[in-house]
């Protein structure tokens, strides 16, 4: 039975998970068999090329589901993830030999002791840019 985190020893500004998820071509070939999302710019340079982008983009939804793991892995249980949301302000792109590499840090922004709820604030970025804004996860510790 995983532990949950105890609200009375969290203070806003608290990391509470930090990782690092590396993405590579065939995390996105797995990612569009398993989603069904096979539009072209997920794995073809050319297409990406021609509809003005920097190269092959990680799906928006692979990166957000990254991106709430280690918040999932903190908690233990991904029931007590009851919202999650985030703003897509940059894509993830995919080189061809090295992939991406998305560094995730996961801080306490709000508790909510009356609920027993933290939000969870995520900054994801890659190549040194970041990719999803107002990453937020509201967390239920009762």
């Amino acid at each position: 039975m995983p532990v949950i985190p105890d609200l009375s020893s969290l203070s806003v500004g608290d990391e509470v998970a930090r990782a690092e998820h590396r993405i590579t071509r065939d995390s996105l070939v797995r990612y569009a068999g398993a989603s069904g999302d096979f539009n072209p710019i997920h794995y073809r340079d050319d297409i990406a090329e021609q509809v003005g982008l920097p190269g092959v983009l990680a799906h928006g939804m692979l990166t957000m589901g990254i991106a709430v793991q280690p918040v999932v892995d903190w908690v233990g249980d991904p029931a007590r993830v009851v919202d999650y949301q985030v703003r897509f302000t940059r894509p993830v792109v995919v080189d061809p030999i090295e992939g991406a590499t998305l560094s995730l840090t996961a801080k306490v922004g709000v508790i909510n002791a009356d609920s027993s709820r933290v939000r969870i604030d995520i900054t994801a970025s890659a190549g040194g840019q970041t990719v999803l804004g107002k990453a937020q996860a509201w967390v239920s510790l009762a």
